[in-house]
């Protein structure tokens, strides 16, 4: 499996899936969540809605698929990353979740080609140099014959220094 950095939006990529930082209610938010959904339209949040009716949201460390509306990419993949709480209430492991969930949900779809942004950095509160340890070890320990590459995509520089540092070790 190819492992890519980029810096830039992750709303223009062509890959065949993108995973949404989400929040529980599937609901759109901030960040990255609204750059997707406004980039996207309507059709996400009409399926986002569906799958909230059916299932009452998606959990932290879960993930759902949409359809991913007029975004380049094939599918959209929204999981749940925790809230930091200090560390000390299961963070990592939730983190870890999401990667692998997201994986196995592309994998389960015949995806080949995933972007991930930086899951739980932002108003979630996640260290950034804890969170993209978490995310390379993750999709560093998940073993495909579907998934071949996988895009790590950074908005900003910090975390592109950090996710660049983490991928070098």
């Amino acid at each position: 499996m190819e492992l890519q950095l980029i810096k830039g939006d992750i709303t223009k990529l062509y890959v065949d899936v993108i995973v949404n930082a989400a929040n529980s209610g599937l609901m759109g938010g901030g960040g990255v969540d609204e750059a997707i959904h406004r980039a996207g339209g309507p059709e996400i949040m009409d399926e986002c809605r569906s799958i909230r009716e059916r299932q009452g949201g998606c959990p932290a460390g879960e993930a759902v698929i949409t359809t991913s509306g007029s975004l380049p990419a094939k599918k959209l993949i929204h999981t749940v990353g925790p809230v930091w709480k200090g560390g000390n209430n299961d963070e990592k492991a939730k983190l870890h979740a999401c990667y692998i969930n997201s994986l196995k949900l592309a994998e389960s779809n015949g995806l080949q080609s995933i972007a991930f942004p930086n899951i739980s950095t932002g108003v979630y509160g996640y260290p950034k140099a804890e969170a993209a340890e978490v995310a390379i070890n993750a999709v560093k320990s998940f073993k495909s014959n579907v998934i071949v590459k996988v895009v790590f995509v950074c908005f900003d520089d910090e975390n592109h220094q950090l996710y660049s540092q983490s991928l070098s070790k």
